[in-house]
């Protein structure tokens, strides 16, 4: 069954000069954040995810008390229209697209996603998705909102708030109830109950935390390292 036209791979060059606070990460250099697509090399292979891990910066969580979820924008906006362009659906519709197989997509608009399958990579279950109909699949960011936050987040632009927040490396479609068991928790607090999946959840939250130059805790790294282990070589 034919797609809709691919998502245009969106970026937005976010100029972080001046953001940062006495706590927080130090200045970082202006980065391409891509918001739409996904792809592109991402996850990182488990040699560039060791690579990337040793480089993190390792610090506890920070500001934590602060958190709101509307630090982070709109939710499931079309954000690149925020960052200067747009692609005409919601983030969480780029998901759906993007993971659900056996896609059945809208005639009239092909943002709206009728009816898929998606194979979820946490638990291993089908779920059957339709349109309009309870469902139990989420949107997840991978490497949390409120984990984001505490690992430099909170002395972010709005404006790079809103690309982490919808961008489609950082989000996987995945089953309502592991969404929720995991909530904000890290490597360390939680992992996904299949465990043919660590490897590549550790490649995808090593990757998350290396491309937004977020900080990990000591007993998160250790929890990382074990998982990318997993990987072989």
């Amino acid at each position: 069954m034919g797609r809709a036209a691919s998502v245009i791979a969106l970026a937005a060059v976010l100029l972080l000069g001046g953001c940062g606070d006495a706590d927080g990460p130090a200045g970082e250099p202006a980065e391409v954040v891509r918001v739409a697509g996904g792809g592109g090399g991402f996850p990182p292979d488990a040699a560039a995810a060791r690579r990337q891990l040793d480089g993190l910066e390792v610090a506890w969580g920070r500001n934590w008390q602060t958190y709101r979820r509307e630090e982070f924008g709109e939710t499931w906006s079309d954000a690149t229209d925020a960052l200067g362009g747009r692609n005409g659906c919601d983030t969480r519709d780029d998901v759906l697209r993007r993971d659900l197989r056996e896609l059945r997509e809208d005639d009239r608009d092909p943002c709206v996603v009728v009816s898929g399958t998606l194979h979820d990579p946490y638990t291993g279950r089908e779920l059957p998705y339709t349109d309009r109909r309870a469902t139990r699949i989420q949107t997840d960011h991978v490497v949390a909102l409120g984990a984001a936050w505490r690992a430099g987040a909170y002395a972010w632009t709005p404006q790079r708030r809103l690309a982490y927040a919808n961008d489609l490396d950082v989000l996987l479609a995945v089953d309502k109830q592991a969404n929720h068991d995991k909530s904000s928790r890290t490597p360390d607090k939680w992992k996904p109950p299949r465990r043919a999946y660590w490897c590549e959840y550790a490649r995808r939250w090593t990757g998350i935390k290396d491309k937004y130059r977020l900080s990990v805790t000591a007993p998160e790294k250790a929890a990382l390292r074990d998982m990318l282990a997993s990987c072989g070589q």
